[in-house]
């Protein structure tokens, strides 16, 4: 038994089950009269946008724009993909966001929006409020990815300061909404997939403030004039659960975190190792999620209880990560580097942590994988496990031992995958 293959087999399944080729063309609507228009944002989208292309009719009125992350573009005729910044928006998805909100807005009655939407939309499908620039967005989103907010509460703020996001995209809509889409955070509402555009949002200005404050971020002044005007009343609040701007618009979430578990727990299975699914809501620092983990395996490996070894721990979520120091690194390669020190070698145990976007923060890799000897061999080159943790750089650390996991762009999200295997 290869203990490394058979993690890195069970995440490959992972990321099959939330394949857009596969799942797309399964919720696809009959053409309408008029035209459709096919517009979207996220590392999906290019993969969604072609299954929509081979499975829709040539004689059916199709075109669009959707907006993917650099690297993560796929060739297509009739909808055009453009490649921009992610986790940091930029210039190239401002234009897109613009192209795509004018175009939406010549939509007719007889037309259909097909929107299609995935985890990274927020930073890819950037269309800033009169009066906040790019950069302001750009400072303040920064701010919030390093201050380990949740991704809930990173939204919150974006959507109070985008023209497209928080439900207005399809507020500008005359024609019928179908949005489809792949669900990266825990609880699968769409209104936190890339921060919403086409479904309600039941946030206020005076929360997004609230978050600032809570984490200490110092927002620019265009950024709090904005925010503090919203929370006087003097600007429209973001369209709210009842508004009959969405009676004629249908949210479908069409892959989920837990479908990946589930085709990750069957493949553990069939190789005779029972699974024992954690759940698909994971969240929290990584280095207190990594704590509670090794508690848990340390009961079973000693103790027998509550599974017997062998078993494998599978679970997906999205922890966080306060960032104080100056290295490299995910939140999965933090989890993982976390972990391996809290077990400090414990017998027969290895471990994977990936993103199934094949992105961990801002580095190539989608995580990185641990065994028991993880820390010994770090030792052998002279590094410090707790040094690495202390100064955030847990890629540096992994990245030695050549226990990296790199798959590149996957085109899908669908959450972390975190698998514990003890033997």
């Amino acid at each position: 038994m290869n203990p490394r293959k058979l993690l890195l087999d069970s995440f490959n399944a992972a990321i099959a089950a939330a394949d857009p080729l596969l799942i797309v063309p399964q919720h696809l609507p009959r053409p309408p009269r008029g035209r459709t228009l096919v517009v979207g944002a996220g590392k999906a989208a290019a993969a969604m946008a072609l299954a929509v292309e081979n499975h829709w009719p040539e004689t059916a009125m199709l075109n669009g724009i959707v907006v993917t992350r650099y690297g993560h573009g796929l060739p297509t005729r009739r909808i055009t993909v453009i490649e921009a910044g992610h986790p940091l928006p930029d210039a190239q998805g401002e234009q897109a966001a613009r192209e795509i909100l004018t175009q939406v807005n010549q939509l007719g009655a007889d037309d259909l929006l097909l929107c299609l939407l995935s985890g990274g939309g927020s930073s890819l499908l950037s269309l800033p409020v009169a009066g906040v620039a790019l950069h302001d967005l750009k400072v303040v989103t920064q701010e919030l990815l390093r201050s380990g907010a949740t991704i809930q509460e990173i939204n919150t703020v974006r959507k109070h300061l985008s023209a497209i996001q928080g439900g207005w995209l399809a507020a500008s809509c005359r024609a019928p909404v179908l949005a489809l889409v792949i669900s990266d955070v825990t609880g699968d509402d769409p209104t936190h997939v890339a921060s919403g555009p086409c479904a309600p949002d039941p946030t206020t200005y005076r929360q997004a403030l609230e978050i600032l404050e809570r984490y200490q971020i110092s927002a620019p002044a265009a950024v709090m004039d904005m925010l503090l005007a919203g929370k006087q009343g003097k600007l429209t609040e973001t369209p709210k659960p009842g508004n009959t701007v969405f009676s004629q618009v249908e949210n479908r979430v069409i892959a989920r975190a837990h479908d990946s578990l589930v085709a990750a727990g069957e493949f553990f299975r069939n190789q005779g190792i029972p699974a024992a699914i954690l759940g698909d809501a994971v969240t929290g620092e990584a280095r207190a999620v990594a704590r509670v983990y090794a508690a848990l395996v340390k009961e079973i490996r000693h103790c027998g209880h509550p599974w017997k070894p062998p078993v494998v721990l599978i679970s997906v979520g999205e922890t966080t990560v306060t960032v104080n120091g100056n290295g490299r690194g995910g939140r999965n390669a933090e989890f993982l580097l976390a972990l391996a020190i809290e077990l400090d070698g414990v017998k027969d145990v290895h471990a994977l942590a990936c993103d199934t976007d094949g992105i961990d923060g801002t580095e190539h890799n989608a995580g990185a994988i641990a065994a028991p000897d993880s820390l010994y061999r770090a030792r052998q080159l002279g590094s410090s496990a707790a040094t690495a943790l202390a100064d955030n750089d847990s890629y540096t650390f992994f990245n030695q031992l050549d226990d990296l996991i790199v798959t590149g762009p996957t085109r899908t999200n669908v959450n972390d995958y975190l698998a514990i295997l003890v033997l």
